[in-house]
């Protein structure tokens, strides 16, 4: 029982390695094709909407009912020239997954390399991702922060604001989304139980338990931001998630980074003593 299952450990890095890799190329995957809302060119504003009406083109209807002076021929207009948006809180999953990937291939070192050599290229390989990730997601904290700040904005200036956010970021791929969050999901709980069984010693490791309970937090906190809101407004939520996601992405780099230089202290402590 003492000795670690490789089969299962490899195959927990593996479904990790896939995660990151369905969350940076997501963008690619979920391409955002709005709806066919050409129906509601000839309506008369606040008649009842065309059969067959698609159920995202709804809060646009309801606008122009309103009277906020939201045409469709604007809004199908501004698409035009403007490309689709993808979303940003699925992407921004690969910054606190990339960390949790970056921990278990520096355990998964171990078997290859001696465990002296290990105990130095651990330090070292976990102060510079750390590093990479704080600056990363400093960037990714604040492209999220201004976008949805431009959104709210938008949003909230009606007509003409309105009209270029519903243009722009009106109409959300939810479904792909959905799809995509419950296979990363998949991905991470058939990990988490590979983990268990290569070796029941990593769950007594604080810190690994706690940036794989992160990964499972974030991916639902998206999950459920996106799912809470009308079509016409996810992707305003999907911009908070992105948001939580890069804060507590944050957080675990400042965290590696302050455990990596305590080791690489230690380490050449130890060196000094030898060498003395």
């Amino acid at each position: 029982m003492d000795r670690l299952r490789k089969p299962f450990f490899i195959a927990a890095l593996v479904l990790l390695v896939l995660a990151v890799l369905v969350e940076v190329g997501s963008p690619v995957l979920l391409p955002q094709k709005p709806p066919d809302c050409s129906a509601l060119k000839g309506t008369k504003p606040c008649q009842a909407p065309p059969p067959g009406l698609p159920e995202d083109c709804l809060p646009l209807h309801k606008s122009v009912c309103e009277g906020e002076g939201v045409e469709m021929g604007d809004v199908l207009r501004t698409q035009q020239e403007n490309p689709p948006t993808p979303g940003m809180g699925i992407p921004y999953l690969a910054l606190v997954d990339g960390l949790l990937l970056l921990t278990l291939a520096l355990m998964g070192a171990s078997l290859l390399i001696p465990e002296r050599v290990h105990g130095r290229v651990q330090g070292l390989a976990t102060l510079i991702g750390s590093v990479v990730a704080l600056l990363t997601g400093i960037g990714l904290l604040f492209a999220a922060i201004g976008l949805l700040i431009t959104m709210v904005s938008l949003v909230c200036a009606a007509p003409f604001g309105t009209i270029a956010y519903l243009a722009v970021w009106g109409f959300f791929n939810r479904g792909g989304a959905a799809g995509t969050l419950g296979l990363l999901m998949t991905f991470k709980l058939a990990a988490g139980v590979c983990l268990v069984l290569a070796h029941q010693r990593f769950l007594q490791n604080k810190g690994l338990v706690l940036l794989y309970l992160t990964s499972l937090l974030a991916n639902a906190v998206v999950s459920f931001l996106h799912g809470m809101v009308p079509g016409i407004l996810v992707s305003i939520t999907d911009a908070v998630g992105a948001i939580i996601v890069a804060i507590l992405g944050l957080i675990w780099a400042v965290l590696l980074l302050v455990g990596a230089l305590v080791s690489i202290v230690k380490v050449l402590r130890l060196k000094r003593v030898a060498t003395a």
